[in-house]
């Protein structure tokens, strides 16, 4: 079987969590997810809080902020 894309692994839906970005159609926000990793809730703690969700979920929403971050700032002179 083949490995979910971790991008897969992200979703929005207009009818959950207001269109935000979700863990697989979960109502777990990925907002959520870095919200405990900032606050240095270790991986092993969310995922045994959590445990429905999966070690890749969490890679997923560290990609898919890194991926938000990365948006170029224009500036006018």
């Amino acid at each position: 079987m083949a490995r979910m894309n971790l991008f897969e692994r992200i979703t929005m839906e207009s009818n959950k969590c207001g269109g935000r970005p979700c863990i697989r159609g979960l109502r777990v926000r990925v907002t959520d997810i870095l919200g405990m990793l900032a606050e240095g809730v270790p991986q092993e703690e969310i995922l045994r809080d959590f445990p429905y969700l999966e070690p890749d979920d969490i890679k997923a929403t560290l990609a898919y902020a890194a991926r938000q971050a990365d948006h170029a700032v224009l500036q006018q002179s």
